[in-house]
Formats: structure tokens, sequence, C-alpha cells
């Protein structure tokens, strides 16, 4: 299959050249979902349950891809991903099926669309990835090309291309939890960071900024990242539970999975305090890989990032980015707050196979998108 015969990259410096990433097969297609009224949300201090939204429409694709491996991204308010052509029908009933989940658990719409790649590439744009390797057990895509954004803003300006599923619809959300602690910044700013470049401006011009961006930042311990090393904080009960009942199984009361979920975590937060080994489970490694496997960055059109840096490295991205809008190669936004925060999809604790998706705690890539679409 084309996506398992990518190699996986090492160095996430090295995927802002263009040269590798592979354009899709023309016969694939990319999915795509937004939240509706996601600034508002976090306005309400929803930022959680636009993060669990988000989520869930990337949970619902991994289930029902079972086990096959396929490019996706996370967004923040919003995911998107790419199947081959045998997949796409599956792929869109699963994005109709968390729209009807979202708007019936929290009363929020949820914009979504797949697209051929075909069309995609007769507007003019391309849809190429590259798979990094974050971890042994964990790689993610990156999407290069324009042309992931070019479906979003088609989806975004009423373009629905995916059928709606029947009220009462459940999605597949196996593994999907929120159970971390936010992680609180240990340099001062948690900066969520989002760089594009220009209309027209070509993919070499673009990579000359993304690489000074990720130079600048190199000096910050381990790259800015907003975990520590050990991975991060675990408290009971975790704060993210009431959301985590929202994605139960079908036939499973909310009462049921509620108390189901209090165990767990119960059982979860003795054994990472204490890090008693029980069978092939190792707490403390576990711990770790939670905060190795995260996905603090990303290429997605652009560059993104979560980082955890100081109020000097803030300056200089700003200097730095604001030279590249000037010359008319980038637009930018970014959002600094205290906290990042972190969601997950877990198939299994027993497996180091589990992936986590962070952003600002504060509303991150929502708010600095705001700032970067009043920039451009």
């Amino acid at each position: 299959m084309f996506y398992d015969q990518l190699p996986r990259q090492a160095a996430f410096s090295d995927l802002a050249d263009p040269g590798l990433y592979t354009p899709l097969p023309d016969d694939w297609v990319v999915g795509t979902s937004d939240i509706i009224g996601s600034t508002a949300a976090i306005a309400a201090s929803k930022y959680k349950t636009v993060n669990m939204i988000g989520a869930a429409v990337i949970s619902a694709q991994i289930n029902g891809a079972g086990g096959r491996a396929f490019p996706y991204v996370f967004g923040g308010d919003g995911a998107a991903f790419a199947h081959p052509p045998e997949h796409a029908e599956a792929a869109a009933a699963a994005l109709a099926a968390v729209r009807v989940w979202a708007q019936a658990e929290f009363g929020m719409g949820l914009r979504v669309g797949v697209f051929p790649v075909a069309d995609i590439r007769a507007a003019g744009r391309e849809v190429a990835v590259a798979r990094y390797s974050v971890s042994e057990g964990v790689d993610y895509a990156m999407f290069a090309g324009g042309g992931v954004s070019w479906a979003e803003d088609r989806m975004k300006s009423g373009v629905d291309t995916v059928p709606e599923a029947p009220a009462g619809t459940q999605p597949d959300l196996t593994g999907l939890s929120c159970r971390w602690n936010h992680m609180s910044a240990r340099n001062g700013t948690i900066l969520s960071l989002l760089v594009q470049p220009r209309e027209g401006v070509g993919a070499a011009r673009f990579a000359e900024v993304a690489q000074a961006v990720l130079d600048l930042v190199a000096h910050l311990q381990r790259s800015g990242h907003p975990s520590p090393a050990e991975g991060p904080g675990f408290s009971w009960p975790p704060p993210g539970a009431g959301l985590e009942v929202t994605a139960r199984p079908p036939g499973v009361s909310a009462a049921k999975r509620k108390r189901q979920i209090m165990v767990e975590t119960a059982m979860a937060w003795v054994f990472l305090t204490t890090r008693i080994k029980l069978g092939g489970f190792d707490p403390a490694h576990y711990q770790r890989t939670v905060g190795a496997n995260a996905d603090y960055r990303k290429f997605d059109d652009g560059l993104k990032m979560t980082i955890d840096c100081d109020a000097d490295t803030v300056a200089r991205l700003r200097s730095l980015l604001d030279r590249a809008r000037e010359a008319g190669t980038v637009v930018y936004g970014m959002h600094a707050q205290d906290e990042a925060m972190m969601t997950c999809i877990v198939p299994s604790i027993m497996e180091d196979t589990h992936v986590h998706f962070i952003d600002g705690a504060a509303g991150g890539y929502t708010q600095a998108a705001v700032g970067m679409k009043a920039d451009s």
C-alpha cells in the first residue's frame, strides 16, 4: 500500500524540505472537519470540548480503519486525513457519525467534507505527505502542497460532500480520552504558532522560513516540548472524565461509563503514583511514552507548533516572522497561554502505539488562527 511504503523520517527539521514529501495517488480522497463556532466556544471556556471533538474525528477514522495505517493530522478545532478510494465511503460515514454525536452531546455543529485528490489537483493544488517518527511506536503524517487547505476552504464555504447520518448514529470512539493534567509552562509561556505560505509562494521559499523558525527554537529543552520528559501529570478524578463519558460505546449508559472511568482512573492513579509494575505494565515507562508520542509540532500545509518557551524566544520568533510577512512570504498567528493540554487515543496501554494531541489550553491553535486571518 502507498502509505505503508513511505519512509519514516527521524528528524523533524528535515521535514521543512519539500523534497521529502510524496504526492498522494490521484484516486485517493482527503477528508476534513471544522467545528462551527469554535472561537466562541473557547471564549466560553469550552476548549477541552473543542479539542475532544477534533480528536474524535481522528478516533473514528482510526477505529474504522481496523489497524490500517493512513495519514491524518490534528488541528485543535478540526482534523484532516486521507484514504484510498476503497475506504472513501466508510470514511465519510464515520465523519457523518461524529457530526451527529457532536451536535447531540455538545450542541456544536461540525462541518465535514471528503474531496477527491484528483479534484484538488485540478484546482491547481497538491496533496503530498511524509511520515515523521516521533518514537519507536508512533509516527505522524505531515502534509504539504496546499491541497488540504483548499479542501478545508471548500468545506467552510458551504460545500458539503458528506450525506447526513440518521439521528442517534454513534461513532466508534474507542480509546478516545483526555485524562492527563494540563502541562504548565516551565519557561514562562506555552506558545501556539501557525505559519503558512502566502498565496503563490513557492515551497522552497517557505521552507527557508520554516527552517529558520526551527533553528530559532532548537536551543529550547527538547525543542520546546510542552510535556516534561517523564510525561504529563495525572490526578484523580481526572479533569476530562466528563467529556470521556460522551465517547461511550453504543448501548452503554452515561452512568455506567462514568463508573467504569472512575474505577479505571483510580487504579491508574495508584500505579502512576506508586510506580508499581503489574504484569507487563510499567507505569513509569507508559507515562514517559505519553510525552514522547505527542504531536506538539507538525507540518500541515504550513508549520504548526505548541511549544514551551521563554519571552525572549517569543520576541525573536515574532521579529523573524514579521520580516517574512513584510517580505510577502508568510502569514502567521500566535497565541500565548500558561498551559498546554493533551487529548489522547489509546487503543492499549500495553503497547507503545498510543497517540497524543497537544494544543494550548486557552485556545491554542484556534486563537492563533484568528490572529492569522486578521493579518492576511
